[in-house]
């Protein structure tokens, strides 16, 4: 089964500045990287990752965020989205809404660690609420309590 999901930028920047292996965004970073999950992009998303990834506070190696664009433009999936009407509290979240909506026919999900900025839907889900359906779907092993 493929799993197509919509990465938040957030969770890409929680991933970077973690301090821990078994975070549940790390472990969604892995999944990315490692080819489990495709992941569903359009350029605004890449120019958004783009400039947060670039920011000088977080201070992240050129060679990790290289890794990453790379990735998603070679096994990602490019979509062009048709605009939902719904209006986001967060008008640059919108186009991560639009392209997880336009492959929800496909089951994609969007994963956020800021489910307050989007509508409450069972399809946009946090990290750990992602890695559990990766590990009931015998993706990933399920982890230790």
């Amino acid at each position: 089964m493929r799993f197509y999901v919509v990465v938040d930028t957030n969770v890409l920047v929680s991933a970077l500045l973690s301090k821990h292996d078994d975070s549940a965004t790390v472990k969604i970073l892995r999944a990315l990287l490692g080819g489990l999950i495709t992941p569903l992009y359009h350029p605004e998303i890449l120019a958004e990752y783009d400039e947060v990834l670039h920011r000088k506070k977080f201070s992240f190696g050129e060679d990790d965020i290289q890794v990453i664009f790379d990735t998603i433009r070679q096994y990602g999936l490019a979509v062009e989205p048709t605009p939902t009407g719904e209006i986001l509290p967060d008008a640059d979240d919108q186009i991560f809404y639009e392209v997880t909506m336009e492959k929800r026919d496909e089951d994609a999900r969007l994963v956020t660690g800021n489910l307050k900025h989007y509508p409450p839907r069972p399809f946009i889900v946090t990290p750990a609420e992602m890695l559990a359906i990766l590990e009931e779907n015998g993706i990933l092993p399920a982890s230790n309590p």
